[in-house]
């Protein structure tokens, strides 16, 4: 079938969406299926077979954008609509799969020209706008709205977390709804010697990956460390961003907390190296204070073979529970407690992360993200071929039919 996939982001960059969408391309043009990828200006091509990337055009001023909404984004977003019209105007698609606020371009695509749609719903578009300006909560009925319909739209949705399934459900208690989780990339086979300094070697390490917005808590992070080296003195953390322009901020709290010199921060790694990063931590830690979706990270961590400790929020515990990881309220007693008493138990760490590796290989592999998708797309299929879709159907008929 032919598919038209709209990214509204720089892609391929090495962030969270990006990396979902490259495994998503990844199945679907092995499956013999042809992809139009619509994005951003910035970006790696993947070079995938069967797989054509489309750029918007955008000036120049517009580049370097962000994750959440921005000045910049909203430019290539106006141009990528313009863009999504001509391109379905003239390709003879038979599903437009749309990321994020692309459902909405994709539902303008539905009335005009009858192609039907798949909302990707990596992220709640209401929470995330709430989230970035709360002077918006006053029109909250409205956003909610607007997202209700992109869901009510689709043919399908794939929800990114069990929370934004739930969310989806309620939503449209008839449609076609179905979770399609991150998987682990804890496989990588490339080497990251550098990450921990010479000197910390022989420590306890207590790791930390990604960026340094609030939500992600590491002011938390650092005042439970805090607590933890009166017990626990050699304990080093190591936090390794890519979130340079905060890196300042942190690096004062640690020095006002008195526990700089216990602090490293490490730049980014390539994503082939993220296994290689965590498994030289005695702990990995995600102290995030905000949010409903589960952090990509969680699905490599359950994959590395490292005990974790994570926050007892929603955006864990629908993925985590007290078997595979030690939860523990976000606040800096709890979190402090929790990890001197992981660093201290060697066979709490032994078990934790045993129990994780298993759940990572039965529900978040490179396989069971293709299962889940190619089971999806199956019953997209299925539900177009029963309804018609103005002609556009061939390609859905077919494979339901077993033709294709």
């Amino acid at each position: 079938m032919r598919i038209l996939l709209l990214a509204p982001h720089p892609f391929f960059q090495l962030r969270g969406t990006p990396i979902a969408e490259r495994a998503l391309l990844q199945v679907l043009t092995a499956e013999g299926h042809e992809v139009d990828v619509l994005t951003f200006p910035e970006g790696e091509d993947p070079d995938l077979p069967n797989c054509r990337i489309h750029r918007v055009a955008a000036p120049a001023w517009a580049r370097g954008v962000r994750p959440g909404f921005s000045l910049k984004k909203l430019i290539c977003d106006a141009s990528m609509l313009g863009r999504v019209l001509r391109m379905a105007r003239r390709g003879r698609y038979d599903v437009v799969h749309a990321v994020e606020e692309a459902a909405f371009m994709a539902l303008l695509v539905k009335r005009i020209f009858g192609v039907p749609y798949i909302y990707d719903m990596d992220s709640g578009l209401s929470r995330s706008m709430l989230d970035r300006f709360p002077a918006l909560q006053a029109v909250r009925f409205l956003l909610d709205a607007c997202e209700r319909w992109a869901v009510r739209a689709s043919c399908g949705t794939l929800a990114g977390c069990r929370a934004l399934e739930a969310q989806a459900r309620a939503w449209h208690p008839d449609g076609l709804i179905a979770p399609l989780e991150d998987v682990s990339l804890a496989d990588g086979t490339a080497e990251a010697p550098d990450l921990i300094p010479e000197a910390w070697r022989r420590d306890p390490i207590v790791l930390y990956v990604g960026n340094l917005a609030p939500y992600q808590g590491v002011d938390l992070l650092l005042a439970g460390f805090a607590r933890v080296l009166p017990e626990v003195p050699r304990a080093r953390l190591v936090i390794m961003t890519g979130s340079h322009d905060r890196v300042p901020h942190y690096r004062s709290l640690a020095e006002e907390l008195e526990i700089a010199g216990s602090v490293g921060f490490a730049g980014p790694r390539p994503v082939e190296a993220l296994g290689a990063c965590l498994r030289q931590a005695t702990v990995q830690v995600s102290p995030r204070v905000h949010g409903d979706n589960t952090p990509m990270k969680i699905f490599s961590c359950l994959g590395s073979g490292r005990p974790l400790l994570a926050t007892r929020l929603l955006s864990h515990t629908q993925v985590l529970d007290d078997s595979v990881a030690l939860l523990v309220e976000p606040e800096p007693a709890a979190l402090g407690e929790g990890l001197a008493r992981l660093l201290k138990d060697p066979d709490l760490r032994e078990r934790l992360a045993a129990n994780a590796l298993q759940l990572a290989q039965r529900e978040f592999t490179p396989e069971a993200f293709r299962r889940k998708l190619l089971a999806f797309y199956d019953a997209v299929a299925n539900r177009i071929a029963e309804k018609g879709n103005d002609g556009q159907t061939a390609g859905f008929e077919a494979r339901a039919t077993g033709g294709g």
